[in-house]
């Protein structure tokens, strides 16, 4: 039987203001099993300009076997931490944070964190994201007329895709903008909000990202004018549109690198690190020629890039485009080179230009590893990162068994390309992959969780269903779908594509397959998993409580005052027992995916099997609990520090 814990978390049942500004006062809550303890006291500790601040907590009352208790807090940082000290009869003592139930203090990077300012745009929580790659997506008629470039290989439409250098990056089968816009409709279909495209600026590569300008459209996608007709269509359906900025370099064919290169007395010589002074060596992204990286010093190069409305970064936010946000690609190294960091200044600089231009507007910075200390609000809504979610969940779902392949350096090899990490895969269960999720996730504030991605895969790594293991996929896309993040559908993960590595991912869609048996069941698979995170509004911003983790599977509800969704997902065969409070009315759950069995024993307790791999899902009545009864913030002295008695001393010998 699972042994109910106190619980919070930052949604609306827990926190009374997600978005509060300095000096705001916020109320939260906790809620902790009937009989748990007992309790003598519940206290909030903060940590305001890093100084230890204690609130005490009041007893609201009893609701549906919890006891749920209130406090309320002034929000005095940017980042304003907070955890709650359970006090048991006796005077032992328990600590919650996002750290998870300690009997021992607790680190203050794993606190509960709230964030002044910044709010994320208004529709997050009920975006689910689709990723196009416009090179392989579609192309439409138009793409015929136009001349083949010199850096191209020129391919049709199902050639294989080369996995070696030059056509790695350069093999180009011109799918262009139109070729979006006459498949929006699918797009539509499937329930997405949001298309998050990578670049579409002129460039040398089938990718993009090696930018020769920032102030136009390539002509081989179609130009501004099919940017601006993808825009208004997509937002005639209900689609945003988020693009994709180099900010850390910029391609070695951009006028501005060409005005600089041998020519140090250019304006634009600031832009880069060159190396000599003639200008002839440059620090590149990785050591690669042409991607040569921006000096962030440059204030110049900050006013044509990110700084007012005349920017780059304004230019597309603004109409007749008004696009929808930014993910800036490798965030995590911008601005940084040795013992320079001026991550934080650009990061904030594009999110003010975003601000001036439409706040209403979302942030996302790629990192490809662990980038708590970059993601705590100030700029960034959220990440396309891998960590947390992705790698975890692939060590849990597949299958690391070898399969012969070619690699970029033309060798033949049937080593897993695992995120670019040279020790392989790990082999984990379902404690592992929510263990990994819950450390990664612990640093961040939960409004910066919500607004991070939660990618099976991306255009930069091999596509999961490659090595699922079986029964797995709705398992996989039904987790991305029901935890707190932003869902992705890699354009082809839906018709069931499979890629070696990232490059191989980014295979053309095989639209002619659209109606065969396994595509259709497949993409039908898809639109049932998205239109239940749509019609569940706990899914978008609901609270997580974990009620049973263990080898075989997870079981764990999303909460709001408007519902709970109960959600079982599971690799092998799992048959657990919960205790009645466990969760709410569950005699009136109504099945919404998924063949497991949900039981109501006469003492309320609730039996769930499953036979695995299984992903089932539950909607179930809102949670009430009762109302707040926290009076005004009042703070206590502090322990070991200086009490009220000796401020007020030092207030009079002042």
């Amino acid at each position: 039987m699972t042994t109910l814990e106190p619980h919070h978390d930052g949604s609306p049942l827990y926190v009374s203001n997600s978005s509060p500004e300095i000096g705001d006062e916020v109320t939260v809550r906790v809620r902790v099993p009937v009989g748990y303890g007992p309790l003598e006291r519940v206290l909030v500790r903060s940590n305001p300009d890093h100084e230890p601040l204690w609130v005490e907590a009041s007893l609201d009352g009893e609701s549906d076997g919890w006891e749920w208790w209130s406090a309320r807090i002034v929000v005095a940082n940017p980042r304003h931490g907070y955890r709650w000290h359970l006090v048991h009869d006796g005077g032992r003592v328990e600590i919650l944070s996002q750290g998870g139930l300690s009997g021992i203090d607790t680190l203050d990077a794993v606190d509960f964190a709230l964030v002044a300012g910044n709010p994320p745009p208004s529709w997050t929580s009920d975006v689910v994201m689709y990723q196009i790659f416009p090179d392989r997506f579609a192309r439409s008629a138009a793409a015929d007329d136009r001349p083949t470039p010199e850096w191209a290989i020129p391919a049709q439409w199902d050639d294989e895709l080369i996995p070696v250098p030059p056509g790695r990056g350069q093999q180009f089968f011109g799918g262009d903008l139109d070729g979006i816009v006459e498949h929006l409709d699918h797009i539509a279909a499937l329930g997405v909000t949001m298309i998050y495209h990578t670049p579409i600026f002129p460039a040398e590569s089938n990718h993009r990202y090696d930018a020769a300008r920032f102030d136009e459209v390539d002509p081989l996608l179609g130009g501004d004018d099919a940017y601006l007709r993808l825009i208004d269509a997509a937002h005639a359906r209900g689609i945003r549109i988020m693009g994709d900025l180099t900010s850390n370099h910029s391609g070695s064919a951009h006028e501005w690198f060409r005005a600089a290169h041998r020519h140090p007395e250019a304006p634009e010589s600031a832009f880069y690190y060159f190396l000599d002074d003639e200008n002839e060596d440059y620090e590149s992204w990785l050591g690669a020629p042409t991607l040569p990286k921006f000096d962030w010093s440059s204030d110049e190069l900050r006013r044509r890039f990110t700084e007012g409305a005349d920017s780059i970064v304004a230019k597309w936010l603004s109409p007749p485009y008004g696009i929808d946000g930014w993910r800036i690609d490798v965030a995590n190294m911008t601005g940084r080179l040795r013992d320079i960091d001026l991550n934080e200044s650009v990061r904030r600089a594009i999110r003010r230009t975003m601000i001036e231009i439409e706040p209403e507007t979302l942030l996302v910075a790629e990192s490809t590893n662990d980038a708590a200390s970059d993601l705590q609000g100030d700029a960034w809504h959220g990440a396309m990162t891998y960590p947390a979610f992705t790698r975890g969940l692939w060590a849990w779902l597949s299958d690391p068994t070898g399969i012969p392949h070619i690699n970029a350096f033309g060798e033949e090899t049937d080593e897993m390309w695992y995120f670019g990490i040279p020790t392989g895969m790990p082999s984990y269960d379902a404690t592992q992959f929510v263990a990994q999720m819950q450390r990664f996730t612990s640093q961040l504030p939960w409004r910066v969780r919500l607004g991070s991605m939660l990618p099976l895969d991306t255009h930069d790594t091999a596509r999961f269903a490659t090595r699922a293991l079986p029964g797995t996929i709705p398992v996989a896309v039904g987790l991305s779908m029901t935890l707190p993040g932003i869902p992705v559908v890699f354009a082809g993960d839906e018709f069931g594509l499979t890629g070696i590595d990232g490059e191989m991912s980014r295979t053309p869609i095989p639209w002619d397959r659209i109606e065969e048996p396994d595509v259709s069941a497949r993409i039908d698979l898809y639109r049932e998993l998205i239109g239940l995170r749509r019609s569940h509004r706990a899914l978008g911003d609901g609270g997580l409580r974990w009620l049973h983790v263990g080898p075989e599977g997870v079981v764990f509800v999303r909460e709001s005052t408007e519902g709970v969704v109960l959600v079982v997902a599971a690799r092998d065969d799992l048959d657990i027992a919960l205790p009645a409070a466990a969760v709410h009315g569950a005699g009136s759950a109504v099945s919404a995916f998924g063949d497991a069995t949900l039981g109501v024993a006469e003492d309320g307790g609730i039996v769930l099997s499953a036979e695995g791999p299984t992903f089932a899902v539950w909607s179930l009545p809102g949670i009430q609990p009762p109302p707040a009864t926290a009076s005004a913030s009042a703070t206590l002295p502090q322990a070991g520090g200086i009490a009220d008695a000796e401020i007020a001393a030092l207030d009079t010998d002042s």
